[in-house]
């Protein structure tokens, strides 16, 4: 393994105020855990977004669940949606003594300087399902085929529709797309745009409200209430006279406050049945909507593939080796082309739920109830 304890030291009196500020600041809500594992000592640092969303729940447990494994230590913290929070966090790990760090940044710009800290300690980053911009630290990126899942949502509403099989609408549909200060948002909204834009060009698909760039359809945060809010506000200005008939959404989170604000203008009932409503991530809370004919469809993507993908990124970058990759050109960070191993996203709905999640083993049928 890598001799990096000497590098360390250099920048350990850099980040001891970030030390002292956070040290007492790390608890079951904020978010440092420790599990020992065996191997040479080695301890992997693991910072995740927030613990408000399941599926970042899941990527912790995941990633710890799968270094273990190999007999590494872990330190996981959750950044609980806070860019500072996240920096101070990672500086701690660095201070700490870490050897690897596995990021999903909660803004991918914000982490310039402190992983120029993991670099001067030579310690290996791997970015995770959410590209870190700007900078040359990073060593490898694990995520998902991102443009592939929107183009799997908007096929999804293309096909639902029936504009594939003649149906020429006109069909409204409203767009939302995810965070702005998360690399994958444009990855998403542009694989959808890519087959939902042909049918706009030709009036079979028609966005009443008229806001159709990525700039005007982002979700701080991904957050479900500010889509609600938005869903409510697009309702109330351009659908007193029309119907909705779809939904481009990118996520369960703000499938959920999308399909709040229509339940509460009257969908689902009578003669406005609910529209297509996509999303992603396959949470327990969708898979229930979708199985009881609210949410449409979402885009499941397997953490504990891309957990085994991470963990061997580390264990490579530590012994010298380089990491399976399957990607060397499409995630330009702005500093670098990273080199990426890319998982393939699945289309779920009501009609193959239970082959891909519960025979998949993800889901037992109770946790579905």
């Amino acid at each position: 393994m890598r001799n990096r304890r000497a590098a360390l030291a250099a920048v350990a009196s850099a980040a001891s105020l970030a030390l002292t500020l956070t040290a007492c600041g790390q608890n079951s809500e904020g978010g440092s855990e420790e599990n020992k594992g065996g191997d040479d000592g080695a301890t992997i640092g693991i910072a995740m977004p927030t613990k408000s969303s399941e599926r970042w729940i899941s990527d912790g447990a995941n990633v710890e669940k799968e270094l273990k494994a190999k007999g590494y230590e872990t330190k996981l913290v959750y950044g609980e949606d806070d860019p500072d929070q996240q920096v101070s966090q990672i500086e701690n790990m660095i201070t700490q003594g870490v050897d690897a760090l596995v990021i999903a940044a909660i803004d991918n710009k914000s982490l310039g300087n402190v992983l120029q800290q993991a670099k001067d300690a030579d310690i290996p980053v791997i970015s995770y399902d959410r590209l870190i911009l700007g900078t040359e630290n990073v060593d490898y990126y694990a995520s998902f085929d991102n443009e592939k899942v929107g183009e799997l949502q908007g096929t999804y509403i293309v096909d639902k529709l029936g504009l594939k099989d003649g149906k020429k609408g006109p069909f409204n549909i409203e767009l939302f797309a995810g965070s702005n200060d998360d690399n994958n948002t444009g990855y998403f909204f542009r694989g959808a745009m890519n087959v939902l834009k042909p049918y706009m060009d030709k009036g079979d698909l028609v966005v009443r409200s008229k806001q159709t760039d990525l700039n005007q359809v982002t979700t701080l945060r991904w957050d479900g209430g500010t889509a609600q809010k938005r869903m409510d506000d697009l309702l109330t200005s351009s659908y007193r006279s029309a119907r909705v008939d779809a939904v481009l959404s990118p996520y369960d989170g703000i499938s959920i406050g999308i399909l709040s604000a229509l339940k509460s203008d009257g969908y689902g009932s009578g003669s406005k049945p609910m529209p297509v409503v996509t999303g992603q991530d396959a949470e327990v809370a969708s898979v229930k909507s979708i199985i009881a004919g609210q949410q449409t469809q979402t885009v499941f993507k397997d953490l504990r593939e891309l957990a085994k993908v991470a963990s061997n990124m580390v264990e490579a970058s530590l012994n010298d080796k380089k990491p399976e990759v399957n990607d060397t050109k499409s995630y330009d960070n702005g500093a670098k082309v990273v080199p990426a191993y890319l998982l393939q996203p699945v289309s779920v709905d009501k009609s193959n739920y239970e082959k891909v999640l519960i025979d998949g083993g993800t889901y037992s049928a109770d946790d579905l109830k």
